[in-house]
């Protein structure tokens, strides 16, 4: 199909101001990087997703679903096909000791709605700044909490356009993996099971965590957070510190030299920048201790010259 029989199938599935075309992806990602998409979707019913996911199954169109963007470097060549995020899918809900959240609300927003109920188990996610279905897809976590704790059940869209309903056990969840990225299921809703708890010792939990994080945690820059995963027995951003590589990277982007962990878009980065600053860690890193660095952040689109 051409482009323009593209927009006019998705102008047909969606209201013409949630189809945008040559969309830049920097405008939509936490590290500010990435060239255009050619299409970027902001569907507001689960029909309209499932129309839209068959649409591109059917057709081979390529597809990809995007969060908030904060666990991602898209390359300087953009995105090709269409892009779908679920930021107008965002609701939350109480319902008991339960919280009920659409696949684009903030999981922050989930642990400040359980918090306002006296809900007791989100709190590790008050300061993970990602969507409810992206959570999901990597089984989120921090301080010693993570979404696995305390999810019920999801509902998902497969990459065929149907829906369905994934128990706990179901959704496969590891450090950092689930059955929902492996097979690229699209969460749409997601029902997290709480206690009681008491609203005050709640609050200072979470004040508490999020101290730690303003802290230790470069916030003042755009960063795709923790690049790395924890390698078994190490701590990457010890690794990278120890090889000293804080302060160091390519173009515009660092290592921050606030916390190891993170790479920074300090002035004006390409996503070539962070990509090779990230090779460079890791390139680094096994020089020095032998250990093989594995990406946490994902990294996808093309490149300009491709």
């Amino acid at each position: 199909m051409t482009n323009n029989e593209i927009y006019e199938e998705l102008l047909s599935i969606c209201e013409k101001e949630n189809v945008l075309k040559d969309e830049p992806m920097k405008n939509h990602t936490l590290t500010k990087l990435g060239g255009k998409a050619d299409f970027f979707v902001t569907p507001v019913s689960y029909d309209q997703m499932s129309r839209i996911v068959a649409f591109t199954y059917n057709n081979k169109i390529p597809f990809m679903l995007l969060g908030n963007g904060s666990n991602m470097v898209v390359r300087d060549g953009g995105i090709r096909g269409i892009v779908v995020q679920f930021s107008k899918l965002n609701g939350l809900k109480r319902e008991g000791n339960t919280i009920v959240a659409q696949g684009g609300a903030n999981i922050i927003d989930a642990s400040r709605l359980a918090l306002k109920h006296s809900l007791t188990g989100f709190e590790f996610a008050c300061g993970i700044p990602g969507s409810i279905g992206g959570a999901m897809a990597m089984n989120a976590g921090a301080y010693g909490g993570e979404v696995k704790d305390i999810i019920n059940h999801v509902i998902v869209i497969t990459k065929e356009g149907k829906q369905l309903k994934l128990s706990k056990e179901e959704l496969e969840l590891n450090y950092r993996s689930s059955i929902i990225g492996k097979k690229g299921h699209m969460v749409v809703e997601a029902v997290f099971t709480l206690e009681n708890g008491d609203e005050k010792k709640i609050k200072e939990k979470m004040d508490d965590l999020t101290f730690q994080r303003e802290s230790k945690q470069p916030l003042e820059y755009p960063s795709a957070g923790s690049v790395f995963k924890r390698p078994p027995g190490y701590f990457a951003g010890k690794l990278i510190q120890d090889s000293g590589l804080q302060g160091k990277g390519v173009g515009g982007a660092e290592v921050s030299t606030k916390h190891a962990g993170f790479i920074i878009n300090k002035s004006n980065a390409t996503a070539t920048d962070y990509i090779s600053t990230i090779e460079m860690v890791k390139t680094k890193v096994k020089e020095n201790f032998g250990v093989d660095l594995e990406l946490e952040v994902k990294i996808v689109g093309e490149d300009l010259n491709e």
